[in-house]
């Protein structure tokens, strides 16, 4: 994980080559590599937006609509979980819990939280981005 980290942290994401590279260094297979990479949602193996937004999709959030505030966000900017809108500008992503059950529905954006979330607050949000 630390290297895969490290990776991350460096480039924005783990490059396809670079699993090879890890795999020898520590060794592991890359079929090793790559279940860790793919298993944990914070690893990813594309370049993110030049700004993430997380939606929570647990059941705190859900029962307070989280599910229609995903769909309002996803119509609204045209693309599906994990999708990164044309220009780079969005990636919008699924989390599972935040800690903030008692603001639901919430979210990251740009590892910040916010919640008490409406579609209302997340068009604010989306239309402040730069």
């Amino acid at each position: 994980m630390p290297a895969l980290q490290a990776l991350q942290a460096e480039f924005g994401f783990i490059p396809p080559e670079a699993v090879l590279a890890v795999a020898e260094a520590l060794n592991l297979t890359r079929a090793e590599v790559h279940g860790v990479l793919t298993f944990y949602h914070d690893l990813r193996t594309e370049p993110a937006g030049r700004h993430v937004l997380k939606l929570c999709r647990a059941e705190a959030c859900q029962s307070m609509g989280a599910d229609a505030l995903a769909q309002h966000t996803l119509g609204r900017v045209g693309v599906e979980w994990g999708g990164t809108t044309p220009g780079g500008g969005l990636t919008v992503e699924p989390v599972f819990c935040l800690g903030l059950c008692a603001c639901a529905p919430s979210a990251l954006l740009d590892g910040e939280p916010v919640a008490r979330l409406t579609p209302e607050r997340i068009d604010a949000l989306l239309d402040g981005l730069a």
